[in-house]
């Protein structure tokens, strides 16, 4: 029997009172409910990574073994003044052959209309650098603070195509797996 795919989804912010975490939770959750799937949700506020170092030097050798461990990595990201928050860039600096040839979703959240949608463009250049296979469907939450009630529930889900985007992730988790495991690079394969 074929193990589950690890998908971790990762809270790309410390801020407090930030709305993303509504968001991380809702894909978090459904990610969850798919059968053969074991998921994990991180967040960069709780990650024991120091700042007083960079890259390789301020990895943390727990966070480093789930993303050795995952087959793909959701990055929930708030758009702070159209990019993404420094802390998440600097975590996703610690690691880097932990990402090779692994699939990555984004999800974008904002207060305005476009969802973090340029947040998601500039982080996108980033995910692709590390090694990651980025999907072509991103998830928006858009005009955040009327999506989710004062308890972090979702009150309105008219504007999410998460089933398109968790489909996407995990057959791209699939096949690079079988990448992974099945194909040499350079070689007859």
């Amino acid at each position: 029997m074929t193990r589950p795919l690890f998908v971790p989804v990762l809270l790309g912010t410390p801020r407090q009172g930030r709305m993303s975490e509504h968001a991380a939770r809702v894909v978090w959750e459904e990610v969850g409910r798919r059968p053969g799937v074991e998921t994990e949700l991180l967040d960069v506020a709780t990650l024991p990574i120091g700042v007083d170092d960079a890259g390789e030097g301020a990895k943390d050798p727990a966070f480093a073994e789930k993303m050795n461990r995952a087959d793909a990595l959701i990055v929930v990201t708030p758009e702070y003044n159209h990019g993404y928050a420094g802390l998440l860039k600097h975590v996703l600096d610690t690691n880097l052959k932990e990402y090779i040839h692994k699939a990555a979703g984004v999800v974008g959240v904002s207060a305005g209309v476009f969802g973090g949608a340029r947040a998601i463009e500039n982080l996108l250049p980033v995910l692709r650098e590390l090694g990651l296979v980025t999907i072509f469907w991103d998830v928006n939450f858009t005009t955040v603070r009327r999506r989710f009630d004062e308890d972090g529930n979702l009150v309105d889900d008219s504007f999410l195509a998460l089933d398109k985007f968790v489909d996407e992730l995990l057959w791209m988790a699939e096949t690079l797996r079988h990448g992974r495991e099945n194909v040499t690079i350079g070689g007859a394969g």
